[in-house]
Parts: structure tokens; C-alpha cells; sequence
């Protein structure tokens, strides 16, 4: 009987209320849909530092006179500097490669780019020694021990390219966390004043419950539960709007990139959806706690 009176008394706060508990429900949407979309990205980060640092490499450029003279890294500097490379702990594995192969290489990587491809020539292609360590992390050791030795024209370290790549990811990851904040601070002043306002419209039947002694919680309860639900469908809304973004435009966007970024999956989703779930609960629900505790006298 209490049960049934608590959410008989919810779905009709709810009803009478529509146009702010509406709002309330599409404002706490956004907010939880911006923070999934964070979440994703960073979910989407781990996924392609794991996937791209284990085959970081440094490549260190041979100068012009020892790609045109040395094409088997017999000779020094070239066989002086495998040799220390190979002796070094922290590398894993050593590869040469002279002009000819760069230039291979480059036709591969662009042959859908002929004019490209016509325009290149193997001299201007240096041969270089491609690093693999056993920490990837330590790159800068490489460059730092190896940029400035005879023979060597520059070191290019993928692991600095990552970095400012994951950085820009890391950018965007900020700013969509900052707006889902300003959307849950507007989520909260709707929550508050939602529930103020049903309060207030059933002050008289919240006093008569009080004086033939009705607890206060009990009283309170079905205000909190409002709060709750709104907060609940908002969380279902968003969870169903990322799921409909990534099949609407965030795998079109992404195929772009050639699989430099991975694509999103429902499961990827999934695995967010409970946390924003939690999310949702606790701030509707805090929300609305403080709001009677502060506001509502009965």
C-alpha cells in the first residue's frame, strides 16, 4: 500500500510538472551524452596507445654521402653505428634500410598518389637504420645519445609524433568534459527547482501526512524519486543517442582517418553506459536530497 502511494505520488509530481520535468530530462541527457563522449575518447586514446607505442621506432637518417656510397651498411660510420645499436640494452632489434628500399617503401605507401610518386626520386630518399626498443617509452635516449654522431643527418622519433597527436586527442577529451560540466551544473539547477516546485504544489497534502505521523523521509521520498526517474530516462536518452551517433556520423567520420583512429563499438558504449548510469543516480538523487533539506520545511 505504501509502495503503490509513493509511486502513484511520483507519477503524478512528474505529470504535473511535464514542461520542467521535459527539460530537466533533455538537459540531463546532453550532460550525460558530452560525458560518455568523453569517456569514449579516452577509452579510444588507451585502445591506440596500446595498439601504436608496442611498434614505436626511432629512425635515424644517414647523411646524404653514406645513402649514395653504402648501400649494405658495411662501411663506417653506418657499420659503427649498427654495431652500438645492436650492443645497446635497451634496443630491441635493428633494420637498415638503403635508398632503394625507402623509395619502394614510398611507392607503396602512396600509390594512390602517381603524380606523387613520378614526381620522388630515390636520391632524395635517405637510407636510414630503423630502431625498435624494448621500452618505447625511452626514445629520447636514442636521439639524444645517436642525433648528433657521424653519418647521422636526423633522428625522426614516432613516439614524439604520438605524443602531440594524443595531445590534440587529449584536447578535445578536455573540452568536451567541460561542456558536460556546464550541462550537469544546468541539470542540477532544474533538478533543484523541479523539485522545489512540486513541493510547494503539494505543501498542504505533505502536511496533513506530517500530522497523522508520517515520517519525514517518508514524506520526502516520492520527491527524491522524481529526481531519480528524470535522471534515469535522461541517461537512457543518452546512452540511445550515442549509440545512434556512432552508426550516424562518428564511423563516417572515422573511416576518413584510414584506421589511424579506431572505431567506436556498441561494447565500447556498453562499458560506459553503466558509469554514466551511476552518475546519473547520484546527482539526481544528491541533488534533490540537498534541495529538501535546505528548501522544504515539512
Amino acid at each position: 500500500m505504501r509502495a503503490s502511494f509513493v509511486f502513484s505520488e511520483v507519477f503524478t509530481g512528474l505529470r504535473r510538472n511535464i514542461t520542467m520535468t521535459i527539460a530537466m530530462i533533455i538537459t540531463t541527457a546532453i550532460s550525460l551524452g558530452m560525458l560518455g563522449g568523453g569517456l569514449l575518447i579516452v577509452r579510444t586514446i588507451d585502445k591506440m596507445q596500446v595498439n601504436y607505442m608496442a611498434d614505436v621506432e626511432v629512425s635515424l637518417y644517414l647523411t646524404q654521402d653514406v645513402s649514395a656510397n653504402d648501400k649494405t651498411c658495411t662501411q663506417d660510420p653506418c657499420r659503427g653505428l649498427r654495431a652500438d645499436l645492436n650492443s645497446n640494452p635497451a634496443v630491441e632489434s635493428v633494420v637498415f634500410e638503403n635508398r632503394d628500399q625507402a623509395y619502394e617503401r614510398f611507392k607503396r605507401l602512396f600509390q594512390d598518389n602517381p603524380i606523387l610518386v613520378q614526381s620522388a626520386r630515390p636520391e632524395a630518399l635517405p637510407a636510414s637504420l630503423q630502431v625498435k626498443l624494448k621500452d618505447p617509452g625511452r626514445s629520447d635516449v636514442i636521439t639524444q645519445e645517436y642525433g648528433a654522431r657521424p653519418g647521422v643527418s636526423r633522428v625522426d622519433d614516432q613516439k614524439q609524433f604520438l605524443d602531440r597527436f594524443f595531445g590534440v586527442l587529449g584536447g578535445v577529451r578536455d573540452g568536451v568534459f567541460v561542456v558536460a560540466l556546464i550541462q550537469a551544473l544546468a541539470a542540477l539547477l532544474l533538478i533543484s527547482n523541479t523539485v522545489q516546485i512540486s513541493a510547494f504544489t503539494r505543501r498542504k497534502e505533505v502536511g496533513i501526512m506530517r500530522l497523522v505521523g508520517a515520517t519525514r523521509w517518508y514524506t520526502q521520498l516520492p520527491f527524491l524519486l522524481e529526481a531519480v526517474v528524470t535522471g534515469v530516462v535522461g541517461w537512457a536518452i543518452a546512452v540511445g543517442g550515442l549509440i545512434g551517433a556512432k552508426f550516424a556520423f562518428v564511423d563516417r567520420i572515422l573511416s576518413v582517418t584510414g584506421g589511424i583512429i579506431p572505431n567506436v563499438q556498441v561494447l565500447d558504449v556498453i562499458v560506459v553506459a553503466p558509469w554514466l548510469l551511476l552518475a546519473s543516480i547520484i546527482i539526481s538523487a544528491t541533488t534533490g536530497y540537498v534541495t529538501l533539506r535546505l528548501y522544504v520545511r515539512h
